[in-house]
């Protein structure tokens, strides 16, 4: 963030309902919605336009649900979107839909001791950080709200297509459940592909990188 606003830009990071600092909202009303919501509500609050939504990993699927709400409620308010080593959903697809069946079964498995409502984070090296990286990860991850791992996602495919996008890919360790999203990225058009030579959690084992990155779409954008 200070690396975004010391060049001029103008940041915001949103966190979701039931993780991080709002964790103690953990509710089994959480479904993937109320993630959508926690965004819209910040770019309505804060007046934002020519919006440039970056979404991380699982939030790959709300950024492509913020953008279905913008696109059909505010048109022009969306700049680009930026899938940064992201679940990357087709219409009608679940954050579930193309992993494999054996992280599915360990998902729900995980889930089981909470009677479904939330499933631990892996360690922090499954993203290849190690050492005090490691540690700072571990020590901050919170559980995910598990019921909307399975939960559909429907949008306008065609709308969305026509929307700028961008794939950052982590590929020193490339991350498996990715795979589906960095396959596809390079296989459809419209797509500008961005690889980094580090894990999943580039904002951690690269911020100057990353950073960059970001700051090269929002000045094109």
């Amino acid at each position: 963030m200070p690396l975004l606003r010391d060049a001029g830009a103008d940041p915001h990071a949103v966190t979701l309902t039931g993780v991080g600092e709002r964790a103690h909202l953990m509710s089994p009303d959480i479904d993937l919605h109320t993630h959508i919501q926690d965004v819209i509500g910040l770019i309505e609050a804060e007046e934002l336009e020519r919006v440039i939504l970056v979404g991380h990993s699982y939030a790959g699927m709300v950024i492509t649900g913020v953008a279905d709400r913008l696109l059909r409620e505010r048109p022009g308010a969306l700049a680009h979107l930026v899938y940064l080593d992201a679940a990357l959903p087709y219409p009608g697809d679940s954050w579930s839909s193309h992993h494999t069946e054996e992280v599915k079964a360990q998902r729900i498995a995980l889930a089981q001791p909470s009677h479904g409502l939330h499933f631990a984070p892996p360690d922090a090296s499954v993203y290849g950080l190690e050492g005090a990286d490691r540690d700072w990860v571990n020590r901050r991850q919170t559980p995910q709200p598990f019921r909307l791992y399975q939960q559909p996602l429907d949008f306008d495919g065609d709308a969305w297509e026509r929307v700028p996008r961008t794939f950052i890919d982590c590929v020193a360790p490339a991350l498996p459940t990715i795979a589906p999203s960095r396959v596809r990225v390079r296989e459809e058009p419209g797509w500008q592909v961005i690889e980094m030579a580090t894990g999943h959690d580039p904002m951690v084992s690269d911020p100057v990188g990353l950073a960059g990155h970001l700051l090269d779409i929002w000045r094109s954008a």
